[in-house]
């Protein structure tokens, strides 16, 4: 688990999701014993807070366009993905 959190950063936005849906199923299900569920715990945070991180770099870079008055963009300055 510990190679697949160094990868997070990696995912984009919709794969990380895809992976953290599957984390869910499987610590709903109840079927993996407690250790696992805690390593899927913790990994499913790290996922949660990269989408999170994603979402609002997609924010800024959407408040960043700039329109004119005539509603036509004027501007786009790209927001810092790290």
């Amino acid at each position: 688990m510990t190679e697949a959190v160094n990868d997070i950063s990696a995912l984009s936005f919709e794969d990380a999701l895809s992976q953290l849906e599957k984390v869910v199923q499987k610590l709903e299900s109840g079927a993996a014993p407690l250790e696992e569920s805690l390593k899927l715990y913790t990994y499913g945070a790290e996922l949660k807070k990269h989408c999170e991180k994603r979402l609002e770099d997609a924010r800024i870079q959407v408040e960043k366009i700039s329109l004119s008055k005539t509603g036509q963009v004027e501007g786009v300055a790209p927001a810092e993905f790290n």
